[in-house]
């Protein structure tokens, strides 16, 4: 790992799904670091961490990104692969996991995915380098999230490696940054970032006086509520009743339900991953004997004990992606035995999206209302994120700034552009969590 030139800015968007380093130069010129896999250029690294042993008690390795997912699929040892951890960071009941012999903390997590990183990075990318900014989403994901922690471990995490000067933003604030290269006028934005675990929305006014850009932050809010979301309604209403949701089990001469818990953990990846070392495993294997309906909790003990979890969710996820442009897809999900297919109208989907689309515009309401102005007053607004491309997520911009308001940046990319820009902004400080007074950007 070399250092970046003293001139270089690193942006750095860790996200749920996927993260993304951005640099950007002192003349404003920004780009993405490249990731060699597979043949293949990747700007997006898989927000995903395997760890494997060659041979017991031999110690762990871990892999990041696309090879962790590709060390995963081999199968070729003994490993425990982790995804969607970033949704951990401000869960207070979240305290370690168990990996091999080992307990990690949330920073130990965050800290190996990214000793991963820096190691495929190439020489242009160091956590040593001097300016260095780091996304995070305005509220947590989570019930009740504890932002001070969260905050604690992402400091406690890029400590390890050097990077205890980094400074922390916004994400939207870092869209923001990014589309306004594109703006040719003074102009009020909405940014709405749309991540896995949360949306975040951001209003901004940017302005040029004496040929330099100026930008004000005006207001931000966020909620729980994104593409992981989405995801859970299709498993909830899909594949959760195909693997014993709604079933009955036998207590002595009662008759009862299958606890629900287990199939919140079936709808999050995340806690899905996490049932082998928790002991929800052992009491399905339990449940399974006295079931009404054994079969069903059987496939999902499958689903859990052989790791699927990450096949069936690349299936899901894929439906909901393809749901958007189509008005019916047929889901199927094979592995292990265990084969679960339906048909999936876009009406249906919609109906069981509808609720969080609700709370989706009640969090654009909040933050237009914490900017103390109206829809009328927003110029543009600039959506970013998977999520964004969601037919019923767009209908309800358009029709609260109309369609022409409406702009769309690289759903990966713009983030980490707009991070690393911050870092060549005459006070890249003030970006720091928290409002301020007007500055130069």
């Amino acid at each position: 790992m070399s250092s970046a030139s003293p001139a270089v800015s690193i942006g750095i968007d860790f996200g749920t799904s996927n993260t993304v380093v951005a640099l950007a130069a002192d003349d404003r010129r920004v780009e993405a670091i490249r990731f060699d896999h597979g043949g293949q250029r990747h700007s997006v690294y898989v927000s995903a961490l395997c760890f494997w042993e060659d041979r017991p008690g031999a110690g762990a390795q871990a892999e990041g990104g696309p090879w962790a997912i590709e060390q995963f699929l081999e199968g070729r040892h003994v490993y425990r692969f982790l995804q969607s951890f970033k949704t951990f960071a401000a869960s207070a009941s979240f305290n370690t996991t168990q990996v091999f012999r080992q307990r990690y903390k949330f920073e130990d997590i965050l800290a190996a995915f990214l000793r991963t990183l820096a190691r495929h990075g190439g020489e242009k990318f160091g956590f040593e380098a001097a300016n260095i900014t780091v996304g995070r989403p305005v509220r947590f994901a989570g019930g009740n999230p504890d932002e001070a922690l969260a905050m604690q471990r992402y400091r406690a995490a890029f400590e390890r490696l050097g990077a205890g000067h980094a400074r922390y933003v916004y994400e939207p604030v870092g869209a923001a940054f990014s589309f306004a290269r594109r703006l040719d006028r003074d102009a009020t934005v909405l940014v709405a970032d749309f991540g896995g675990g949360t949306s975040d929305f951001s209003v901004m006014r940017f302005s040029r006086a004496g040929g330099t850009l100026r930008a004000e932050p005006l207001g931000h809010a966020g909620i729980g509520v994104a593409g992981d979301t989405f995801d859970y309604r299709i498993v909830d209403h899909v594949v959760s009743p195909r693997l014993g949701k709604g079933s009955s089990f036998r207590s002595f001469d009662k008759v009862l339900p299958v606890p629900t818990g287990h199939y919140t953990n079936l709808a999050r990846w995340h806690q899905l991953a996490m049932m082998k070392s928790n002991g929800d495993l052992r009491e399905l294997r339990e449940l399974q004997r006295t079931a009404l309906k054994p079969e069903l909790l059987e496939d999902f003990i499958t689903i859990v004990d052989l790791d699927l979890g990450f096949a069936l969710y690349r299936a899901v996820s894929d439906a909901k992606v393809a749901l958007s442009a189509q008005d019916e897809v047929d889901f199927r999900f094979k592995g292990g035995g265990v084969d679960i297919g339906a048909a999936i109208t876009r009406k249906q989907f919609e109906a069981w999206i509808a609720d969080d689309i609700a709370r989706l515009g009640a969090t654009v309401d909040k933050v237009l209302a914490e900017a103390r102005i109206a829809s009328r007053e927003v110029e543009k607004v600039f959506l970013t994120g998977g999520t964004s491309f969601v037919p019923a997520v767009r209908k309800l911009f358009a029709d609260r700034f109309g369609n022409e308001r409406l702009m769309s940046g690289d759903q990966f990319e713009s983030i980490a552009y707009g991070l690393a820009l911050i870092g060549h902004s005459p006070d890249p400080d003030r970006w720091t969590t928290g409002g301020g007074r007007a500055a130069k950007a």
